[in-house]
This record gives structure tokens, C-alpha cells and sequence, in this order.
């Protein structure tokens, strides 16, 4: 597959999860929402580096350029998994820390515990795009739930605990 392919289906694929329109993406890009239209469809004739990571970034994507000699990483998966990467960012500035298990069921049930607020609104609030989408794709292959779903649930929980990151409105 070329990499436009790519970077197209890419794009559309995690907008459209993401319940974001061309338009909303564009804006939290800094992009036309023509451009945007373009990169989805493959017709975009120039992209510059820094716009396609701007795009990207704002869908926790990143451009990722594979080295010729890989390097080999023990791999750890209890520890840096998504959701107990995210458990830490949102425990930051808090002295007890959400577990990764109660993170877990915030995003998949209707349960959001009075105590547990403000550590979801942490996690929405400054966690990475990136992180938001890693946490995603861990939920849809651990539990089998929507990707669709997942931010669903977050932009239901940012509103309702009245976030005021741009990606949520």
C-alpha cells in the first residue's frame, strides 16, 4: 500500500471513530477542511511533514519512519499497557491513584464513582491523543468493545464533566 493510502485510510478511519467531523478535525489541525477532505480521499498533492504530524497528532497518530535495524525492546505489557500508562496520568496530582481496573470500567459501563471524577477529568483533560487512542485500541482488543464506542464514552464523560479540551466539543 502507498503511504498517501495509508496516511488516508488512516485519517478517515480514526476521525470517523473518533465521532469527529472533517470540519472539527480540521479546526483542532490547523488545516482547511478541504485539506482534510483531501488527505481522506488520497488526492492531496502537497503535504508538508509538519502539517501531515500536525494532522496526525491530533488523532494520536504519528508518522513513523522504520529504522533498518530494528531495535530489540524486552517487552514489559503488565507495565506499560495503555490503561496503567493512563491510570498513572491521571493519579499525577492526586493521593490516591484510579487503578488501571477502574479505568477500565469507567470507559466500558455507565459507572463513574464521585470519588473517581476527578481523575477521569484529569485523564481527558491532559492525557496525549495518543494515549486517549492507545487506551482504545487496548479496550476493543482485551474486551472486544467498539473503538467507535470507547470514544463515544469518553466525549460523553469529558461533557459531562465539563472539560474544556477542544477535541471533546
Amino acid at each position: 500500500m502507498s503511504a498517501i493510502l495509508e496516511l488516508s485510510t488512516a485519517v478517515r478511519t480514526r476521525r470517523s471513530d473518533m465521532g469527529l467531523t472533517q470540519t472539527a478535525l480540521a479546526k483542532l489541525s490547523g488545516l482547511s477542511r478541504a485539506t482534510v477532505n483531501q488527505v481522506e480521499n488520497g488526492t492531496i498533492h502537497d503535504l508538508s511533514l509538519t502539517r501531515a504530524a500536525k494532522l496526525l497528532d491530533n488523532l494520536g497518530l504519528s508518522l513513523t519512519v522504520t529504522s533498518p535495524r530494528p531495535k530489540s525492546h524486552p517487552h514489559t505489557r503488565a507495565k506499560s499497557s495503555a490503561l496503567n500508562i493512563a491510570a498513572r496520568t491521571a493519579s499525577v496530582s492526586y493521593r490516591v491513584s484510579v487503578t488501571a481496573d477502574q479505568l477500565r470500567e469507567v470507559l466500558t459501563t455507565d459507572c463513574l464513582s464521585t470519588d473517581l471524577m476527578p481523575h477521569v477529568y484529569t485523564f481527558l483533560e491532559e492525557a496525549p491523543v495518543s494515549l486517549l487512542a492507545s487506551v482504545v485500541e487496548e479496550l476493543h482488543l482485551e474486551k472486544g468493545v467498539e473503538r467507535t464506542q470507547v470514544w463515544k464514552k469518553m466525549r460523553e464523560l469529558a461533557r459531562r464533566l465539563k472539560s474544556s479540551r477542544e477535541l471533546w466539543r
